[in-house]
């Protein structure tokens, strides 16, 4: 199935998960799956969560900033992937001064 995010409706999230200003999203969401491409203008963040029912893949293509996972910071730019395994806990933050974009598949296992 080829998914064509042009043709989804974004959605603008604020303090997406208790995170600071706001998070841009167009998401495919079904009983299986969620797959979405999200950007986080400068300052914003996604606030800390725990993925219960299943793990996050997050691949960032544009831009960089940091994840915090179990306490722990990653930094992140352009290619990097990071992996949030389900039971764990983690937030996404853009500290630059340009858009962190990011594809992320959130399956629900």
């Amino acid at each position: 199935m080829k998914l064509d995010y042009s043709n989804i409706e974004e959605q603008i999230i604020p303090q997406f998960k208790g995170g600071m200003k706001e998070f841009a999203a167009r998401m495919f969401v079904d009983d299986l799956n969620r797959i979405m491409k999200g950007k986080l203008i400068p300052g914003a963040s996604i606030g800390m969560h725990t993925h219960d029912t299943g793990s996050e893949i997050l691949l960032v293509t544009k831009g960089k900033g940091y994840a915090i996972i179990d306490g722990n910071e990653e930094r992140l730019v352009a290619g990097d992937v990071h992996y949030c395994p389900k039971g764990h806990t983690h937030s996404l933050i853009n500290d630059s001064d340009s858009d962190l974009e990011f594809f992320a598949v959130v399956p629900q296992q």
